[in-house]
């Protein structure tokens, strides 16, 4: 049985849109699965019972303080022990549940994944991804999308091999493409970084490496993972998220742009932590909340993390 913390306080519409979640992802008939619903056990409970999950798979863990987004990272995990994401954390350390989902303070959620679990082995840096859907109908990954505003050409060769890891066992795109975004195709294009890291990819015999993509092929599916540092990565991944709003705005109805709703593909995972990780946004209700019990499920049935470590060695 695997068992998957579910952070029930973190995001503005908490607890409700991830009791909900979880509902949905019962629904589906995920039976090998038990959830460790995490939070103020007086403000869970009622809910429960209103969105009838099966009472043999998930276990309330009473965490009566939460760490609220405004709060300084560092100091509300310190100072809240008792917070639903402290409690997380602790929980994944000593190995009683395999994967830990909020919806939080994504601060406090990168400290306790920093701290409180470690990096693998040989990981200079963990990153962050974000999916970026294609115009075909499939799903890139472009990393790094602001865990790391300023990298050296070494942190975006791992990040390279983590991207591809997650896009082969978890996304299941077979000899994912790697591509490094660049301001230009031809090599020796681009910034000191990106010169520098150009020759790094093309010889790492882990990832298949296409060579320079623009911001053009970003949306098309020229490249499956898409590497550059978290400032130019965030910029793209925030143009991605208003190109949904503009369009909402706009009364406009298309198939594609409809797949710019980040929320529908839940949250992010910190790839490079030593057990499974899983951020989501505050806004994130039903079908964020489903999504990312889904995807940490599919982290931990392809065992990851194991795959990372062996890439590491």
């Amino acid at each position: 049985m695997i068992t998957i913390g579910l952070d029930m306080m973190g995001g503005d519409f908490a607890p409700l849109e991830a009791v909900k979640g979880a509902a949905a992802f019962f629904a589906e008939n995920h039976t090998t699965v038990q959830l460790a619903l995490i939070g103020d056990e007086e403000k869970i409970t009622p809910l429960l019972a209103t969105y009838s999950l099966p009472a043999t798979q998930y276990h309330i863990v009473h965490a009566p303080q939460v760490i609220e987004m405004h709060e300084h990272p560092t100091k509300a995990l310190k100072e809240k022990q008792q917070s639903s994401i402290a409690i997380g954390f602790h929980l994944l350390a000593s190995g009683k549940i395999d994967a830990f989902i909020s919806a939080g303070n994504t601060g406090a959620m990168m400290v306790g994944a920093l701290f409180s679990i470690k990096t693998i082995e040989g990981v200079l840096r963990p990153t962050i991804g974000a999916y970026m859907p294609r115009e075909n109908g499939s799903l890139g990954l472009l990393v790094d999308v602001g865990l790391n505003a300023d990298c050296k050409p070494e942190n975006l060769n791992q990040f390279a091999v983590l991207g591809s890891l997650f896009a082969e066992h978890v996304l299941k795109i077979k000899h994912p493409k790697t591509g490094l975004v660049n301001l230009g195709e031809e090599e020796g294009k681009g910034n000191i970084l990106a010169q520098a890291t150009y020759p790094l990819l093309n010889e790492n015999k882990h990832i298949n490496f296409i060579g320079n993509i623009e911001g053009r092929d970003i949306l098309i599916d020229k490249s499956d993972v898409m590497v550059c540092e978290g400032f130019t990565g965030n910029v793209v991944l925030k143009l991605a998220e208003s190109v949904y709003d503009i369009v909402k705005r706009r009364n406009i109805t298309d198939e594609h742009f409809e797949r710019f709703n980040f929320e529908t593909y839940g949250g992010v995972p910190v790839l490079g932590v030593a057990k499974p990780v899983i951020i989501g946004h505050g806004i994130s209700g039903t079908t964020a909340f489903k999504n990312m019990i889904n995807i940490a499920q599919r982290m931990i049935e392809v065992d990851l993390t194991e795959k990372i470590k062996e890439s590491f060695k």
